[in-house]
């Protein structure tokens, strides 16, 4: 039997925190199992960060090396051959590559910049993207998508919502053809834990220090349990789902550090549930019309599917047309698992490229 031929890509990685860290870990330990399952090689050919800004090795970088540099601390341009750019942008419009990876960090107050700006000029380009960055797909997603479309090539942003769990190729490639209509969520693993530790008995200040004390919530938490990262989630669910922008203003917003104490004992004595429930609704059976969202803690009914979704596990229930309600439920933290939703969404498009 013939061996299938393999097809090469070469990507930029832009960004190089922990998530495109793992990745490279994860490009470099299964170069031959993507080979031999999947029929791609993945050379990465240029790397970006804020501090040293961007070098290109068109014959692909030495990744042992790099992941050594990340491990010293040393700037990536003393990486040998290669050529450097003070920043990513003007790096990525002077060089060539398959594929865009962009996972830095781009905050909403910046608008969603650097990346925004990088997945545009990316697609603008014909050129895939794959991006773990939430709020440029959140302020922008439908405009994104749709420069995907305009240009044929894929935009895939998995861990942008319950990070390698596949939620958004379940409902928008598994589903398709059917009408998104709305949906209920757990979209925050570090508020989910908290208050599921709440529930057990813990005081909001000490289940809060014991999150950041395992390193599940950070030392700033304001975007886990003030409700910004739901919020993100929200809106990105609601562009790349259901084909609706939204603005910020319009996801109503309530944090979990002032919940009612009579809630929390009544959660605590009885078979209801604390989640800080994310919603988004459509009037109209065909997911048009008013929208109504929000991210609030909420006392779920014990026998509702998301009050059984403790810890860290992240859920979304989906209302579609004609389908009815689907549940998908995994978890939702950490780099490990942005890096595996970033790397099954590049073998995706290599292997639709090939």
């Amino acid at each position: 039997m013939d061996t299938p031929p393999v097809r090469h890509s070469r990507i930029w990685v832009v960004g190089f925190g922990a998530v495109g860290q793992w990745l490279l870990t994860a490009l470099h330990a299964h170069a031959e199992r993507l080979a031999a399952r999947y029929g791609v090689a993945i050379s990465v050919v240029g790397l970006a960060n804020a501090r040293d800004g961007f070098v290109c090795d068109p014959d692909g970088l030495d990744l042992p090396a790099v992941l050594k540099a990340a491990s010293a601390g040393s700037p990536i341009t003393q990486l040998p051959g290669v050529q450097r750019w003070p920043d990513a942008i003007v790096g990525l419009r002077a060089t060539q590559a398959d594929i865009l990876v962009e996972v830095t960090a781009s905050p909403a107050a910046g608008g969603g910049e650097p990346g925004l700006s990088h997945i545009r000029d990316a697609l603008g380009r014909g050129i895939p993207v794959v991006t773990s960055n939430k709020w440029p797909m959140a302020l922008h997603g439908v405009e994104l998508a749709a420069l995907a479309r305009g240009h044929g090539v894929p935009l895939r942003a998995e861990s942008t919502v319950m990070s390698g769990t596949p939620l958004l190729s379940s409902l928008v490639d598994g589903l398709a053809g059917a009408v998104p209509v709305g949906l209920r969520g757990v979209l925050n693993a570090t508020a989910n834990a908290i208050l599921t530790a709440m529930a057990a008995g813990q005081a909001y200040p000490d289940a809060l220090a014991d999150a950041q004390r395992s390193g599940l919530a950070e030392r700033d938490p304001s975007a886990d349990v003030d409700g910004p990262d739901s919020v993100a989630k929200v809106m990105i669910l609601s562009a790349l789902v259901f084909g609706r922008q939204l603005r910020r203003e319009q996801v109503a917003c309530r944090g979990i550090g002032d919940i009612d104490p009579a809630l929390v004992e009544q959660a605590r004595t009885t078979s209801s549930r604390l989640r800080h429930l994310a919603t988004l609704e459509f009037t109209g059976p065909d997911g048009t019309g008013r929208v109504t969202a929000s991210v609030a803690p909420v006392l779920l009914p014990g026998d509702d599917r998301l009050a059984a979704v403790t810890g860290t596990d992240n859920a979304v229930v989906c209302r579609l047309n004609p389908v009815g309600e689907v549940t998908i439920i995994g978890p939702g933290a950490g780099p490990r698992l942005a890096g595996q939703g970033v790397f099954s969404d590049l073998i995706a498009v290599a292997r639709q490229r090939a």
